[in-house]
């Protein structure tokens, strides 16, 4: 058995009898196979209360604007770099791209807070020495998207861009100078040869990233906004976010366990359905 085989035994196919959490109503004194079995009722918790639309949609939405602006802009930055000349200045910029992914979702939300905070914030402080009323960021519902999704971005495009810059190191060099020899210039260059070698890689990416599209970046979202602030949930409350709660307030670990595999279901149902319209529309590209 290959080391690659054996990752997946002990990592993904040992722990699937663990699903045996969703469908009982587990406790510490029976353990997991004493525990009375309950069906399908952890499952209601999401249903019985209304919220199952609400949570499934922000998470699906921020997903999706992650994935979709995220490779976008990953795709332009390792264009950007590849069309740079001067190497010190690529690998400055490079460096410095590639810092605030190693910057901890707490030190993030910390900066937040410091910049957005009503009484204390950067922000305030400036626009009340204009004359201007202070923003009650922390109240106001509509503008955390923008301030999740660009905290998003501003963390993880150093990071990603560097697939698909590997990717463009990959094409053959010859073909950039015999277009150059018969006069293509450098959009000409970006849009016809590096664009077209970089789809199968956004394809296999894309693919990938839709697997986990109902898993919401806890780390991110509790640390910037929090799991108990009532007055966001509208915009900010996603599936991992309400687990949060459910767990600390009733300790109910059989819940995590069906949200898990209702979260795995749903991915895995997007990854069949993408995969199969790929390869409709390009056989070469599809996983399978």
């Amino acid at each position: 058995m290959f080391a690659g085989d054996r990752f997946f035994v002990i990592f993904a196919y040992l722990p699937m009898p663990g699903l045996y959490l969703a469908f009982i109503q587990y406790n510490y004194s029976d353990g997991i196979f004493k525990s009375p079995f309950v069906g399908f009722d952890n499952f209601r918790f999401l249903v019985m209360n209304g919220d199952l639309w609400r949570l499934t949609f922000n998470t699906v939405a921020y997903n999706l604007a992650f994935i979709l602006l995220g490779n976008f802009l990953q795709i332009f930055v390792a264009v950007l770099l590849n069309e740079l000349r001067r190497k010190w200045f690529k690998k400055i910029s490079q460096t410095i791209m590639f810092l605030p992914h190693f910057i901890s979702a707490v030190l993030i939300g910390l900066i937040a807070y410091n910049f957005l905070s009503y009484d204390y914030g950067y922000l305030n402080s400036v626009l009340q020495s204009l004359g201007l009323e202070p923003v009650k960021t922390y109240s106001n519902p509509t503008i955390w998207p923008f301030i999740i999704v660009l905290t998003y971005l501003w963390q993880s495009t150093g990071y990603g861009s560097i697939i698909y810059f590997a990717a463009i190191m990959g094409l053959d060099n010859e073909i950039i100078e015999a277009s150059e020899i018969d006069g293509a210039n450098a959009f000409q260059r970006i849009l016809y040869i590096i664009l077209p070698w970089l789809k199968p890689t956004f394809i296999i990416l894309l693919l990938f990233s839709l697997g986990g599209i109902l898993k919401g970046n806890f780390g991110l979202f509790f640390n910037l906004v929090g799991a108990n602030n009532t007055a966001l949930y509208a915009t900010t409350d996603i599936i991992e976010t309400y687990v949060f709660r459910s767990l600390m307030t009733n300790f109910n670990f059989s819940i995590g366990s069906a949200v898990s595999l209702y979260q795995s279901v749903f991915g895995f149902v997007v990854v069949v359905t993408a995969n199969w319209l790929v390869k409709k529309l390009s056989p070469e590209n599809s996983l399978f």
